[in-house]
């Protein structure tokens, strides 16, 4: 290494240590904690009593393993990635493949599909802002010009889950679409131009095309909206409140009652890194399913 590269190193080094140290109190340093909490019968009185914090070892994850009502909300967050993932996907992958004339359904979408301003394509707290009363709205307003009686969207059992997943899919669909419109914005123009001279259509030339080459983009997309489906909260909690009959109670919203309602701290975080393991198992699939598919 020569000298001007161990200058460069080093000054890499001295930009990059107050982000570092940044990164190491406010993020690795409250993990670790938690970590260490979730084998501790951490409660409400350890507060005021430190000689009340006691170690139970793994006695947090085996009374999660054990309970029903874990099982349940994992169940239900497992339905909410299953079914509202790869529906998320495809229909923000549908819009964004609506903007490119080589799309075959490309003239039954606006060419304008987001507004000028005020999008949150974040959607961090849209949830919050969408959750409307469930007895009102366009469907039900149509269920009744049908002569069908309106539905309790969020209060039957039935479809309270059904009606946050499609809420869910509303919201993130600006988002994901964004991040697809960049996707093909870098597939070369001449390619479609050479399969229209070849002969081939709309629907060919998306299929063979547009849909190989957006292959890291859909990875993408995929990984960061199941991860952020593992962590569905805001929407069941302003809703439903895990109701009815916990049929929408999601494993993190199980973690907030049991760590600020009940204040079993300890339990909460054992919640917490179960569905760290699960949130890193699924995205090691997914990029190991991605590994095999052919170029």
């Amino acid at each position: 290494m020569t000298g001007q590269e161990r200058h460069a190193a080093r000054s890499a080094r001295v930009f990059l240590a107050p982000a570092l140290l940044l990164i190491a109190v406010f993020f690795f340093l409250p993990v670790l904690a938690a970590l260490l909490l979730s084998f501790t019968d951490f409660d409400i009185y350890a507060l005021g009593d430190l000689d009340r914090l006691r170690f139970v070892g793994l006695r947090n994850y085996l009374d999660l393993l054990q309970s029903p009502l874990f099982w349940t909300a994992l169940g239900n967050t497992f339905y909410f990635v299953v079914v509202g993932g790869p529906l998320s996907v495809a229909v923000s992958g549908r819009g964004a493949a609506g903007q490119r004339a080589a799309d075959p359904l490309s003239r039954f979408l606006p060419r304008r599909l987001l507004p000028a301003g005020g999008d949150d394509p974040g959607g961090g707290g849209g949830g919050v802002a969408l959750s409307l009363p469930s007895h009102y709205g366009l469907l039900n307003y149509g269920l009744g010009l049908l002569g069908i009686d309106p539905i309790d969207w969020l209060g039957d059992p039935v479809w309270a889950m059904p009606a946050i997943i499609l809420m869910a899919v509303w919201k993130n669909f600006g988002f994901n679409m964004i991040i697809f419109i960049a996707g093909l914005q870098n597939i070369p123009p001449q390619l479609y131009e050479a399969a229209r001279i070849d002969g081939a259509n709309g629907w060919r030339q998306f299929r063979h095309i547009t849909l190989p080459l957006l292959g890291p983009t859909f990875l993408f997309v995929a990984l960061m909206t199941m991860i952020g489906y593992f962590q569905v909260f805001a929407e069941p909690y302003v809703m439903t409140q895990g109701g009815p009959t916990n049929r929408t109670l999601s494993v993190v919203l199980l973690m907030y009652e049991e760590g600020f309602r009940w204040w079993n701290m300890g339990y909460a975080s054992a919640a917490a890194f179960v569905l760290f393991v699960l949130i890193l198992a699924g995205t090691a699939l997914q990029l190991r399913l991605q590994r095999r598919e052919p170029p």
